[in-house]
């Protein structure tokens, strides 16, 4: 996440997400599943202006896609929330609510991320909203505070206030910053039909001998790429597979890339490869969107 501060107001990049693991664990009785799952931040960014000259005493959004996600390669993208059901206006109303102040807000949001892709994409929205709104509203709320507040807008909103890659458990909430992932190449591919998140986690089976996480994160510490690519790993990928006929079609085409390994990320649709090197990473790129799979996106892991 990167703070730009004008005149005017603040902008915030907003980083997409790649779960390189994800294990399932246990339903929880709170209607959650028990999860463990290793995160790792890219350079694919919304980005969120929160204008600080406002006295309506409102919360105003405007979102929209960027103009480079309007062309002919951008089909299936998804509507975009507006207003209340937008994760941006429930942050900064709930930030709002909690330190009791009467300030409105102007916001806009230009979307890059793919929604419904298992990017984190409104998630990284609403903690970008937390932090500008903070920041524009001099409340002065630590980095553990706004985490809390974050924690009751959305599992995954947590991690992504970090600066950079971490491990997630319990529902998601609980975070642990991975020391080093090295400098990571993927291509990610977001085809033409999302998925929703509560139905993949519906036809979700719980673990019943889970994966480790250790050997991935060992492997990302140590920098032996061909170990992680083949500790890749996701418990949601067969629920996901069944309700959408997107995710075998891409793990075959992945699968015929050469890359190191290749996983759906979070519960889906978009699909990553593991490169070499960013050179791989474009060229994959290039390849599967002249095959109409849909969006496919070269990237590096954001620090």
């Amino acid at each position: 996440m990167y703070i730009h501060r004008s005149a005017v107001g603040i902008a915030v990049e907003a980083p997409a997400k790649l779960n390189l693991f994800f294990e399932v664990l246990a339903k929880r009785t709170d209607g959650y599943h028990e999860i463990e799952t290793l995160m790792v931040p890219i350079d694919l960014y919304d980005t969120l202006f929160f204008y600080t000259e406002d006295s309506s005493g409102q919360v105003e959004l405007d979102c929209r896609w960027a103009t480079k996600c309007r062309g002919p390669g951008a089909f299936g993208l998804g509507e975009l929330p507006q207003g209340a059901e937008n994760l941006v206006v429930r942050a900064v109303e709930l930030l709002r609510r909690r330190s009791g102040i009467c300030q409105g807000a102007r916001l806009r949001l230009v979307k890059r991320i793919p929604v419904a892709a298992g990017l984190g994409g409104g998630s990284s929205d609403a903690a970008a909203a937390l932090v500008a709104a903070n920041e524009a509203w001099g409340l002065g709320y630590s980095r553990a505070e706004l985490a809390s507040l974050a924690a009751e807008i959305g599992s995954d909103v947590p991690v992504l206030l970090g600066r950079g890659s971490a491990i997630c458990r319990g529902r998601g909430e609980k975070v642990e910053t991975l020391a080093s992932a090295g400098n990571l190449h993927f291509v990610v591919v977001r085809p033409p039909a999302g998925l929703s998140t509560a139905a993949v986690y519906d036809a979700a089976q719980v673990a019943r001998d889970p994966r480790p996480l250790a050997p991935l994160r060992d492997a990302l510490i140590r920098g032996d790429l061909a170990a992680a690519g083949q500790s890749l790993f996701n418990r949601l990928e067969p629920a996901a597979r069944e309700l959408s006929p997107w995710i075998e079609r891409l793990e075959a085409r992945l699968a015929r890339q050469d890359c190191l390994g290749h996983l759906m990320s979070g519960s889906g649709t978009c699909y990553f490869g593991l490169c070499r090197h960013a050179r791989q990473a474009r060229r994959v790129a290039r390849r599967l969107e002249g095959n109409g799979v849909g969006m496919a996106f070269a990237v590096r892991s954001s620090r």
